[in-house]
């Protein structure tokens, strides 16, 4: 159900012209090792903003670490959760904060 979601928020995208990628790969340096593709973020927005997308009943802690986590790896300040499974949509989103 995400991948709808996100395909449609990709179109909306492209129809304002604002930059981004999809599926973008977070990379863990574990003492010079880099351990590659274990984490795909689902969008990255103008290279500032992530963006992680659910259609769950309800966001919970682990979404929220994950996204902050995501942030943390690829050193971004600012990241957006949003749920779609929500009567009103602003009700689903979430700001995650990285204090980097």
């Amino acid at each position: 159900m995400e991948s709808a979601y996100q395909e449609c928020l990709i179109h909306e995208f492209r129809l304002q012209r604002i930059s981004y990628e999809s599926e973008v790969p977070v990379y863990i340096d574990y003492k010079g090792l880099i351990v590659g593709d274990v984490y795909r973020a689902d969008l990255l927005v103008d290279e500032k903003l992530i963006v992680e997308l659910k259609a769950v009943e309800q966001i919970s802690p682990i979404h929220k670490a994950q996204l902050l986590t995501y942030l943390r790896l690829v050193k971004k300040p600012l990241g957006l959760l949003i749920n779609f499974n929500t009567v009103v949509l602003k009700d689903g989103i979430c700001r995650v904060v990285n204090n980097v």
